[in-house]
This record gives structure tokens, sequence and C-alpha cells, in this order.
């Protein structure tokens, strides 16, 4: 018995009817009649979204990101394979219509074009995470269509707009760093950094010192123990309010250096000065204010005094 919801075919009344999911269509069987031509196809749509010979199908294309100047939605008409099947005048067409494309470019396109190309340069050459090419171009992208970067450099302006990208995400690098890796001034750079911010209303906060102390102790060869004496001082050294006005990076160094000291793995103000990119007479101005304020000048004078007892010891041999 036939039940009354069961759909029939309003030409013969026959029940036997076929669901066409890759046309949308409902047909009758018997007949032939198409009831029905606007289903929605509930099946999965592949597509191929490459332009080479034997690429698989897929459902979806690359996801969308800022480190292109489409952000990967954007289109080309035609490619090579595709000139080969057609005539000459069709294929003239063809590349013609290929160089328009090109040329209808707008100026923000092909300034973001030089300028994700020189920050994808900048982020390997740094080792950077990918987290921070992506909040690189994004910021980037919006300083060009709010017109931020006429008049500056892009190389400056990218280099800027890394330095903020690790300040916000919390990866410890230097404007001495990213002046070495981009060729530009460090001031020039200090000073596209700002402009974008302050225009931008990006909010950064200040660095934290500790975030310094892993990678200049693997530069320096630092044991485990060194670090984590040296994040300890950083930590009282916060508690005591010492790091208010003074330079992060320069904190960390003096930090680290007295680490070494305390724990037996003694490195030149020198060498920290290579590493860290601040200067000696600021790594000794720092180390002074530390020991004072921690207590750290008796121990710090007994482990000096040991060594130069040892080193008398070893030269009467």
């Amino acid at each position: 018995m036939v039940g009354e919801n069961v759909r029939k075919c309003p030409e013969c009344g026959s029940t036997n009817l076929y669901n066409n999911k890759d046309k949308g269509e409902i047909v009758c069987r018997s007949c032939g009649l198409v009831i029905d031509g606007r289903n929605i196809s509930l099946g999965k749509e592949w597509r191929d979204f490459e332009e080479s010979e034997g690429s698989e199908m897929r459902r979806t294309g690359a996801p969308t990101t800022y480190t292109k100047f489409d952000m990967g939605l954007g289109t080309s008409i035609g490619s090579e394979s595709d000139s080969f099947s057609l005539d000459k005048k069709q294929r003239y067409k063809l590349q013609r219509l290929k160089r328009w494309q090109k040329r209808l470019s707008t100026v923000m396109e092909k300034n973001l074009k030089i300028a994700l190309g020189e920050l994808r340069r900048l982020a390997s050459y740094l080792n950077l995470p990918t987290a921070i090419e992506e909040e690189s171009g994004k910021i980037y992208t919006e300083a060009v269509q709010k017109n931020l970067v006429r008049g500056r450099s892009i190389e400056s302006v990218v280099a800027g707009v890394v330095y903020a990208a690790c300040r916000r995400q919390n990866i410890p690098r230097t404007l001495d760093e990213i002046s070495e890796a981009s060729g530009i001034d460090k001031k020039e750079i200090g000073r596209s950094y700002r402009y974008i911010t302050r225009e931008l209303k990006i909010k950064i906060l200040p660095s934290n010192p500790v975030d310094y102390i892993s990678r200049f102790a693997s530069v320096l060869n630092y044991g485990p123990e060194t670090q984590s004496r040296g994040v300890d001082i950083l930590s009282k050294a916060l508690t005591l309010d010492l790091t208010s006005g003074r330079g992060p990076i320069g904190i960390a160094a003096a930090a680290l250096y007295i680490a070494g000291l305390l724990e037996g793995e003694r490195r030149t103000q020198r060498d920290i000065s290579e590493v860290s990119g601040v200067t000696e007479v600021t790594i000794r101005n720092r180390y002074k204010e530390i020991i004072t304020k921690l207590g750290l000048e008796d121990e710090i004078k007994k482990i000096k005094s040991k060594k130069e007892d040892d080193s008398d010891d070893n030269s009467d041999f």
C-alpha cells in the first residue's frame, strides 16, 4: 500500500521516480517526464585548482593569506597548456588578454607584490615562523590601504612592520638583527615602526627581558643551569622594579652575564655585547645596578678571588 506522502508523476501517476543528483533533477522512469529540475546538489564539489596537468581534484583551493597581494583569491587568464589547443588567432588573443591583465594591476597591487616579496625574504633570513609572516602581511596591507606608505621606502616600512609583528607576538628579535637582515639603518626602521603602530593604533606592550634570555644563552653556549639562574635574577629584578626605564635587552644581557659568573660559565662582556647588540658600557651599568640591589656583590667577589687564587697556583707549575 502506497503512503499518501509518496511523490507521484503528474503525467502518468507512476511512483517510480529517479533522483539524478548530478543534474539536480527528479525524473519519472515510466514516461521520462522531468518533474523537478531545481534540486540542490548535496554532493561534494570536486574541482581542479591547479594549472598544471595531472593535478588532483580538490574540494577547495588554497587558504586565504595576507602573504599574497590578492590574499590568494586572484585568478589568471589561461595557462600555458591552454595555448597549445588553440589556433594562431586565438592564441594571440589569449596572450593579449594576459598582457592586459598584468597592465591593469593597480598601484596598490604592484606595491604589495614588491613589499610581500621583500617580507618573505626577510622572514626567511630571520627564520621567523609563519604566524609572524602572516601578521606582518596583514599590518602592511592595512598600511597600504590607508595610504601610510607614500613618501617612505618600501624596505624600511616592511622592516618596521616585521619588527612590530615580532613585538606583538613576543618573538625576540632586536632592531639590530632586522637592520642587518634588511640593510636599512635601525633609526629609519624605528621611525617607520613608530609611525605605522601609531597610525594603525596597534597596541604593543613593552618587551619582557626574559624573552631574550633563552636566545642569547643558546648563542653563547650557556648550560641550562645558567639560563635558569638568569631567569631567576631577572624575576627578582622585576620584583624590585629595577627594569623600569631600562632597555629590556640590556637588562637581559646583564642578568645573563651575572648568571654566567655565578654558575662558573664566564663569558666576557664583549662576547655578550656582540650577541645582544648593546654596548659593553650598558651591560656594565646594568650589571652594577643588579648586583647592588640584589646583594650579590659579596658572592661575586668570592668567586673572582677564588679564580685569581687558582690562576696563581697554576702559574707556579
